[in-house]
């Protein structure tokens, strides 16, 4: 006879977000390296790849829960008959993602065509196979090296750090049997409402296919947390910009309370989607980054980011993201803001301040908490995000166009890349841009100046 503790158990596992077995779990391998003023230490990780992308099978065969952008009725009806009847599996990096390491790099191909055509991934950077590596960056650096040269307008290489929890929330969600080692917990500021599953449970209820994604949708759950983004970028424009949020570790949403890109009102949820971004073309400087130019994005550079503190601790509050590049041996500041009434190169709460009120953009980062929210999620601890995508909601030209494409490009702030406004659309750039890719290398994190050289 069962005991009612064993019974509990069985109805746990029952209602549970399932592993499958059709296809071992093997993360490729990737170093980084930990730096002081004395050198650089190795650490041994490994890339694992968001679960949106894996197959999702039901638990009992080999059945699609999931085929193209819409879920199978016959084992997903809600959120939680979902979860149990259906199964993450194991990974085919290279044959199905068009991801592979060597050493310290990690490449990225766009466009894989294997048993079914890929478009983009999403990688995090783990310290073990169950254990996402979390990064504490306060009075830190964090320097990596990136060749964007493969990447056209309408397309983004993105490293950035979410406050992900560490073990992909199966701690905190039992249901979730998954977890980091298959890629669960993701979340960011725009609270994303496409993800498969969130919080050990499905997002079927509320599921409506994307018109002009054939892979996504949109569902009733949204995941949401705090956002840095190092380094968003293609050949032609670059950008990194802090997200802020009430609440900067993940935590779910609803419906159009989420807010950000996937729902109706942009500003309902209680994270920043807009960020204070600093895209030198943007901020007035048209010929600092791109093929030829200061920053040169033919050639592989190294992307320097400081999180400088109130007193020069680790437990201070964060005063500044300072932002520079080395290339060909040369330190190269970042370029200075040449936009009347915007001063400063680097983000600071002055710089934001003033860059919202002269764009007349909306003030969500200083309304979510701003650099002291950012702050509280660097000082916890995030995890670190690497990824290749295109978009079908904007076509990327907030990053490399005029954005809005209704406003006047010679108004501050609209401008922000020299690509035309009619570029950027996903079912052209996957043709055009099959091939294009992105190689990120050589990450390190460490106490301020001791991650590079010149």
């Amino acid at each position: 006879m069962l005991t009612q503790a064993v019974l509990a158990t069985l109805a746990t596992l029952a209602a549970s977000q399932q592993v499958g077995t059709q296809k071992e779990e093997v993360h490729p391998s990737m170093t980084w390296q930990t730096c002081t003023s004395s050198g650089c230490t190795t650490n041994q990780g490994s890339i694992v790849v968001d679960a949106n992308w894996r197959w999702v099978h039901n638990t009992e065969g080999y059945t699609n829960c999931y085929t193209g952008n819409t879920w199978n009725a016959d084992y997903c009806t809600d959120n939680t008959e979902c979860a149990s009847n259906c199964a993450l599996d194991g990974a085919d990096y290279s044959g199905t993602y068009g991801a592979t390491t060597s050493g310290d790099s990690l490449r990225l191909n766009f466009i894989t065509n294997g048993q079914q055509k890929n478009i983009g991934s999403r990688m995090y950077l783990m310290q073990d196979d169950e254990t996402y590596a979390v990064h504490k960056l306060l009075n830190k650096e964090f320097t990596f090296d990136v060749d964007t040269s493969k990447l056209p307008c309408g397309l983004n290489g993105a490293v950035y750090f979410v406050s992900m929890d560490a073990d992909g929330g199966m701690a905190k969600f039992p249901d979730n049997k998954a977890g980091a080692k298959y890629g669960t917990g993701y979340c960011d500021s725009q609270c994303p409402r496409d993800l498969k599953f969130i919080d050990g449970k499905a997002n079927v209820e509320g599921w409506v296919p994307s018109e002009n994604d054939s892979n996504a949708g949109v569902g009733n759950l949204g995941s949401c947390c705090a956002e840095m983004d190092i380094w968003e970028a293609n050949s032609i424009s670059t950008a990194y910009t802090p997200h802020s949020c009430k609440t900067v570790a993940q935590h779910s949403c609803t419906g159009d309370d989420c807010g950000g890109t996937y729902s109706a009102t942009r500003y309902a949820g209680d994270c920043d989607p807009d960020g204070c971004d600093f895209n030198s073309y943007r901020q007035g400087v048209k010929d600092f980054y791109g093929p030829g130019m200061t920053v040169d994005s033919n050639s592989v550079v190294t992307v320097v980011t400081q999180f400088i503190t109130n007193d020069g601790t680790a437990s201070g509050t964060l005063s500044e993201i300072k932002r520079f590049y080395v290339q060909n041996g040369k330190v190269i500041p970042n370029s200075e803001s040449t936009i009347a009434g915007v001063s400063g190169n680097s983000i600071t709460s002055a710089y934001c301040d003033a860059q919202k009120e002269v764009f007349g953009d909306n003030t969500s980062f200083q309304d979510q908490g701003g650099l002291a929210s950012m702050s509280q999620a660097l000082n916890a601890g995030m995890v670190l995000v690497m990824s290749i995508w295109d978009d079908h909601h904007s076509n990327m030209l907030w990053l490399d166009s005029d954005y809005p494409v209704d406003a006047d490009p010679s108004q501050p702030g609209i401008s922000r890349g020299t690509c035309p406004t009619t570029s950027g659309v996903p079912s052209e750039v996957e043709e055009s841009a099959a091939s294009a890719y992105v190689v990120y290398s050589n990450i390190k994190v460490g106490d301020l100046n001791s991650t590079f050289s010149a």
